[in-house]
């Protein structure tokens, strides 16, 4: 089943690469007693996250914590490596915490996995972002299969 607005957040761990190398998040340490934006693109490099999505949440992560988030969380079903060097060469560090979410487990909890074995892809995320409070979802904005729009860092300022 699909998270909605209003739901709590599960529980879960997804990993940051740090200096010391990957290393564990708990989703009750991220979310809880916090206003977080979370997003989450169908894979590091690809096209459309390089090119619009992560650079959009880099661009406004001023914006987005003036208006009281403590934390922007880039998610994908990549492996820490791949989201570490992602992050450096977009630019990310000190703006966007980049999370991997290397076996998707995290995503199925939330219902958003989609099939890309179509494209070599195997399972990935779906397009979304969300805005989180104290861990109970305030916002869910998914994007149909080849939309960005609902998703982007403009949008979620709007519902801040």
């Amino acid at each position: 089943m699909t998270i909605s607005a209003g739901d709590t957040m599960p529980e879960g761990t997804l990993v940051e690469m740090t200096a010391d190398g990957p290393t564990p998040r708990t989703t009750a340490d991220l979310f809880g007693g916090r206003k977080v934006v979370l997003f989450s693109v169908p894979g590091a490099f690809t096209p459309t996250c390089s090119a619009k999505h992560l650079p959009g949440f880099v661009q406004h992560a001023g914006e987005l914590k003036a208006k009281g988030v403590d934390e922007i969380v880039c998610m994908a079903v990549n492996d820490a490596f791949v989201m570490g060097a992602w992050g450096k060469d977009q630019g990310a560090d000190g703006k966007v915490t980049m999370l991997a979410d290397g076996n998707a487990d995290y995503t199925k909890a939330l219902g958003l996995e989609m099939d890309g074995t179509g494209f070599g892809m195997g399972i990935r995320g779906k397009r979304f972002a969300m805005i989180i409070d104290d861990g109970v979802v305030k916002e869910l904005n998914i994007e149909g299969p080849g939309e960005f729009r609902v998703s982007s860092a403009e949008h979620v300022l709007t519902q801040l």
